[in-house]
């Protein structure tokens, strides 16, 4: 659905929206920053309307406050916390998978009942097939990756609209799955491994383990990457604001990890701590999404695709092959989502994925600042959006709140954001950014 007007032909590299989008690694500018040419930079482009995830950060942490202030007690204790988490788990990854597609303009109204369709190819090869879980797993993501690739090919090949096609396949495959597991009926998922992902946490000393490795690989990296281009004579960061990075990111990682490593048993006997297994998952998924776009060629042509598809066609980009890959990346993504809601639920119905499930995570990508206009975003909106669709959901259900102000509230808060998204759109057109 893509609703950007053609534009004159001009160079990919020089193309203002593909460079602004892609990392700073693939920057060849020579300049030496200093901390405060570094900030002033960042208020010039937040002026000039690139606000990234600012409002999105900003809403979450209005939100967070406001809960806790009505729920003290109950918003912010470990047991909520790790509640929200899991919570967040599917929507952040199916709207991760809707990042790739949105980045190029485009719209998939199937992703959600794909990750049903896909979910339950998945709980029947366990019930009827009683294969492995492993086999059952490959065979769930090999259904999204098919029906992204159909989707991607009647786009890209046939050209036809991506709004009608994914439209078709959202009925279609709701169809699939009622004929898997029949009306009203539902397929249990009794293996361990599976329902351990949403359902079980990982042992305490495992959890920290695996924070002090991110942070300390992340830093690793980050230092790294200032060694590399000081010794190419680029551009970097200062020092103190790659430093300052770091130090957000331990306090967050390890912040978390402690919180999530408490007794949240209510029962003194019972010993209840630890990161839920999901989490891991979906930071390995946040993790390689954010290096596909943001340090690959790849990633560059999506941005290039989204930003003008005539320039990037004229560069020697394929636009039809990065067409077909975002839908099977999304659809793709979009069946590990349905695992992950079939091992929160332990079973899969006919209706999973439909209902509010995709608008949810289209309301998760664009609320944490990907552009519906294509050409800007983020594996990190997806996080964002869906830590804020999950805390209005989580907050409003510890208020004993009705249905109808979840819905109220969510909706504005999409409104919200892609109103943002378009005035943002209009103050880049008039700088020139």
């Amino acid at each position: 659905m893509s609703t950007e007007t053609p534009q004159p032909p001009e160079s990919v590299a020089d193309s203002p929206r593909a460079a602004d989008s892609a990392d700073s690694a693939f920057s060849t500018d020579t300049r030496v920053q200093t901390v405060s040419t570094a900030l002033r930079e960042y208020g010039a482009r937040l002026r000039s309307g690139d606000l990234g995830s600012l409002p999105a950060i900003f809403g979450l942490a209005v939100l967070v406050i406001l809960f806790y202030g009505l729920r003290p007690g109950t918003f912010l204790s470990t047991l909520n916390l790790a509640n929200l988490l899991t919570q967040a788990m599917p929507v952040s990854i199916l709207a991760m998978g809707l990042v790739f597609v949105l980045l190029l303009g485009e719209i998939d109204l199937s992703a959600g009942v794909a990750s049903g369709a896909s979910a339950a190819v998945m709980a029947k090869l366990l019930i009827d097939g009683g294969i492995n879980w492993s086999i059952a797993v490959i065979a769930a993501m090999a259904t999204g990756l098919l029906i992204g690739a159909v989707i991607g090919g009647l786009v890209a090949i046939v050209r036809i609209p991506s709004f009608v096609v994914t439209l078709a396949f959202f009925l279609g495959l709701q169809g699939i799955a009622l004929k898997l597991i029949g009306e009203g009926g539902t397929v249990p998922v009794h293996d361990n491994v599976i329902n351990a992902l949403a359902n079980q946490n990982m042992p305490v000393w495992l959890g920290w383990t695996l924070a002090v490795v991110c942070v300390v690989a992340f830093a690793a990296f980050e230092l790294f990457r200032q060694q590399r281009q000081a010794a190419k004579g680029l551009s970097r960061h200062p020092m103190p604001l790659v430093l300052a990075r770091i130090l957000v990111i331990a306090i967050i990682v390890l912040g978390a990890t402690a919180v999530l490593s408490q007794n949240r048993a209510r029962v003194p006997t019972i010993f209840l701590g630890g990161v839920p297994w999901g989490v891991p998952l979906v930071a390995v998924l946040f993790l390689v999404c954010t290096f596909v776009l943001g340090r690959t060629t790849y990633g560059r042509h999506v941005y290039a695709v989204g930003g003008n598809a005539e320039a990037a066609r004229r560069a020697g980009i394929s636009v039809v092959r990065i067409r077909m890959s975002v839908f099977m990346i999304g659809s793709m993504l979009a069946a590990i989502s349905g695992i992950i809601l079939a091992s929160r639920l332990s079973s899969v119905t006919p209706d999973a994925g439909a209902g509010n499930t995709l608008l949810y995570a289209v309301g998760a990508a664009v609320i944490g600042g990907t552009s519906l206009f294509g050409g800007r975003g983020k594996a990190r909106d997806a996080i964002i959006g869906g830590l804020v669709i999950a805390t209005i959901d989580n907050g409003l259900g510890l208020l004993g709140a009705k249905s109808y102000l979840n819905y109220l509230i969510t909706g504005g808060f999409l409104l919200l954001a892609a109103s943002i998204d378009a005035l943002a759109r209009r103050r880049r057109s008039a700088t020139g950014r």
